[in-house]
């Protein structure tokens, strides 16, 4: 397989394989508020031919206070099959700008047991500026089967990162802003209040990728060992939302790093909350 880093693959090797039989390719753009860009009409207008969308914030779990909740095996494998994806597909997963939502999607079919799922490097922004090909053909869908193979150990939850805080022995990466992470810039949701977990480790997700893509692995380890997160250790992602958290994950998995898992509510969770410590400054 032509990847250009061991969970990212190049956009020659997807074009030349546009239409392959058990290729799922999954346009999993998501954007903030701040942003003004609405991915389900972008995705309407213009596409990589095959695509289907993959909406964040309707492949949740039902119910759930918080945003982008990751649901439960069989709510996603009725949303996967419904979207014509099995789990035995090879499964290719882009976004806009490259690297910004589309890791989080990569992490939800593998937590669902999927192994053969990659995010596209450069993103559909760079792929249009390539001058490759692209639709707004409506993606013919013929629903199958999904069968989700759940890893729970991949998913952190409250009580975990009540007992990290407390001394557990993983380390926290969050990837939001550096001036989130420090308090001095205020959360982007209303009643968030602003600052870290105690002990967390600032990794803004934004100095992980140039480009669009994915920075090389000797790169990437220096971004961590600034961060002073030490890679022979157990780590817990963290952002906003759960959502950029997945692209230090990505990052991580490329650098063979396995032991780690991702803290679903993230600080739309723990800010919220009144029980939970904070810390400010950096």
């Amino acid at each position: 397989m032509a990847e250009s880093g061991a969970f990212t693959i190049d956009a020659d090797w997807l074009q030349a394989r546009l239409g392959s039989p058990g290729l799922s390719i999954v346009d999993a753009s998501w954007y903030l508020p701040a942003h003004k860009r609405d991915p389900k009409a972008e995705y309407e207008a213009a596409h990589i031919p095959g695509a289907i969308f993959f909406d964040q914030d309707a492949v949740v779990a039902p119910g759930s206070t918080l945003p982008h909740t990751l649901p439960d095996p069989p709510t996603f494998s009725r949303f996967a099959g419904s979207m014509g994806i099995s789990a035995d597909d090879t499964i290719v997963v882009y976004d806009g700008p490259g690297l910004f939502s589309a890791p989080r999607v990569w992490w939800m079919f593998r937590v669902m047991g999927v192994f053969q799922v990659y995010v596209l490097d450069g993103g559909f922004d760079r792929w249009k500026a390539d001058s490759r090909p692209v639709t707004a053909e409506k993606t013919r869908i013929a629903p199958n089967f999904f069968h989700a193979d759940f890893d729970a150990s991949r998913v952190a939850s409250l009580d975990d990162m009540r007992n990290v805080v407390a001394g557990g022995d993983s380390q926290i990466a969050d990837a939001r802003p550096a001036g989130r992470f420090t308090g001095e810039e205020p959360e982007p949701r209303a009643g968030v209040r602003g600052g870290h977990m105690p002990g967390a480790k600032s990794l803004p997700a934004s100095t992980l990728s140039r480009d669009g893509k994915l920075l090389p692995p000797d790169e990437l380890r220096q971004r961590f060992e600034e961060a002073g997160v030490d890679l022979s250790k157990p780590v817990v992602t963290s952002c906003g939302s759960g959502v950029t958290a997945a692209i230090i994950t990505l990052a991580l998995e490329t650098l063979g790093h396995s032991a780690n898992r991702l803290y679903d509510g993230s600080w739309t969770e723990w800010g919220s909350r009144s029980d939970t410590p904070v810390e400010k400054g950096r």
